[in-house]
């Protein structure tokens, strides 16, 4: 028996994007779905009751950072991740391998693991696939993911192949240590940058483990929109279509579209919350920033044709006085909103590969949006 289990819906006609649910041990969400990314086992500003207003299915959090605080054994005490923040729907923790090469400067990769030092004390430590599995195990979320390399962008042929290969025997290891399978999914993380070869040699290698759900990681890390939806259009094939594909690390608004008509199933950002703490807001005509003097005396809601309760409630010249003087209120108003508009996004796509016309969706978006005529048509 699996933890995880993909059920497929439907298949748009128009745009081959995928509906779909995932059955977790902490409940079912609906795909494709974005994920609000909760790093300390909370979702910035946010409560759980908060996200459960606007409909949050599955949240993430982040095992690097959970390790280090409180500890692992901590939150294990408390009764696993979802008694200790108090959320009852499915959690999905990352391996800690993105945070050890992003925040740690001082670093050393061996076959065994990474060599690094903590980014809050200096402290050496040595993170390892096993490691990895220890603390995920230890937290009690529903989704795992196996540790893996990150490698920079851009990185040669070479030097990425090593690394393919160095995720691949990393992940063997992983799918050994870990302890939890009845309850617990571990995914796999397709790595290879941009080189097609590298990308099916990685599917190739993850897939004959039999993972029961596949990442897709090493974009949205500085390379042009139109080389990661390259880079997806020949990745997705070499996927399972019976288990759920995950693109780690995305959530602009064009880029989940764009995602979901190349079959992917699940996605996570801390994009809307970390633009919403600079009074960066997204709306259906484009971001907004509030903080702009132009809102000091405009009283209309952030989006007059959204439903949230900040746009039904709060006008932007209020909002901009919070951002303005360091409200805490001002930054949660905003998260909220940003966090509702990309999880009502999501439920539009949905409906929008139920009705058949993902693709008239996207237009239709991106021309609303402000997105020029030659990205609306940019496939």
């Amino acid at each position: 028996m699996t933890a995880i289990k993909y059920e497929h819906i439907k298949t748009c006609k128009q745009s081959g994007a995928r509906l779909g649910k995932v059955h977790t041990p902490h409940g079912t969400f609906e795909t494709p779905i974005f994920m609000p990314v909760g790093t300390l086992a909370t979702v910035k500003t946010m409560s759980p009751e908060d996200l459960k207003q606007m409909n949050a299915q599955i949240i993430l959090s982040n095992t690097y950072h959970l390790w280090l605080r409180p500890g692992e054994d901590i939150v294990e005490e408390a009764g696993g991740i979802h008694r200790f923040m108090n959320w009852d729907r499915p959690v999905l923790t990352d391996s800690g391998g993105f945070q050890v090469f992003s925040l740690s400067d001082l670093r050393h990769i061996t076959e065994e693991g990474v060599h690094f030092r903590n980014h809050l004390s200096g402290e050496k430590l040595f993170l390892t696939p096993e490691k990895s599995m220890q603390i995920q195990n230890a937290l009690g979320p529903d989704i795992m993911m196996a540790f893996d390399e990150c490698p920079p962008y851009p990185a040669e042929h070479t030097y990425m192949k090593a690394s393919v290969e160095r995720t691949s025997r990393w992940a063997e290891r992983c799918m050994k240590a870990h302890a939890r399978p009845e309850d617990q999914g571990l995914f796999g993380i397709v790595q290879g940058g941009e080189y097609e070869d590298l990308r099916r040699q990685s599917a190739e290698d993850l897939v004959s483990l039999d993972f029961p759900g596949y990442a897709i990681g090493g974009l949205s890390v500085g390379e042009p929109k139109n080389v990661m939806n390259e880079v997806l259009e020949y990745t997705t094939p070499w996927l399972p279509k019976d288990k759920p594909r995950y693109l780690m690390g995305v959530g602009s608004a064009d880029s989940l579209i764009d995602g979901a008509i190349r079959g992917i199933d699940m996605f996570d950002c801390v994009l809307p919350t970390r633009i919403a703490r600079n009074g960066t807001l997204m709306t259906s005509t484009g971001r907004l920033v509030v903080r702009n003097a132009a809102y000091a005396r405009d009283f209309r809601p952030i989006d007059e044709a959204c439903d949230c309760h900040v746009c039904q409630n709060h006008s932007r010249a209020y909002i901009r006085h919070l951002i303005k003087c360091n409200e805490t209120l001002g930054l949660r108003l905003c998260s909220y909103h940003n966090l509702h508009f990309l999880l009502n996004l999501m439920e539009q796509v949905r409906q929008a590969i139920r009705d058949d016309r993902l693709l008239d969706f996207r237009t239709e978006f991106f021309e609303t949006y402000g997105f020029n005529k030659a990205d609306a048509k940019n496939f």
